[in-house]
């Protein structure tokens, strides 16, 4: 599929509160995660890229024993033409390290169900779902 996006999501909940993100010169809330690369003509696994994206963005460690994939969402990709459709493949793992933003993220935030407006068509869906399996408020 051409208008396809497959990206991963990493899951991270404390006080009832799922952690996010803004990039730089952004409005919009994005769960932390991104896409697989290919690295010698390999591409990564879920839990390389997920690993890796991580460690760029967040600047902490996966645990890698305790990555688990919890559920999978589609839904229109933000900022993109009509019809072009992001899957994200979302896991919860724990870290090691600090929170801090790196790279292209300019801050970290905790949201709750009731901030699901300031956030991406797909993390919408899966601020929604997270609230319905009372995971956060």
């Amino acid at each position: 599929m051409e208008n396809f996006i497959d990206k991963l999501a990493w899951i991270e909940i404390k006080d009832k509160k799922i952690l996010s993100t803004r990039s730089k010169g952004k409005d919009t809330y994005y769960i932390p995660g991104g896409k697989r690369e290919e690295i010698k003509g390999k591409k990564e696994t879920d839990e390389e890229a997920l690993t890796r994206e991580i460690k760029e963005e967040l600047s902490v460690d996966l645990i890698p024993k305790t990555i688990k994939f919890l559920e999978e969402f589609k839904a229109q990709a933000h900022g993109k033409p009509e019809g072009t459709i992001v899957r994200m493949r979302c896991y919860t793992a724990d870290y090691k390290g600090k929170l801090a933003s790196a790279s292209e993220i300019e801050g970290i935030v905790w949201l709750n169900h009731a901030d699901k407006l300031k956030s991406s068509p797909v993390d919408k869906l899966i601020l929604h779902w997270l609230f319905q399996q009372k995971m956060i408020d």
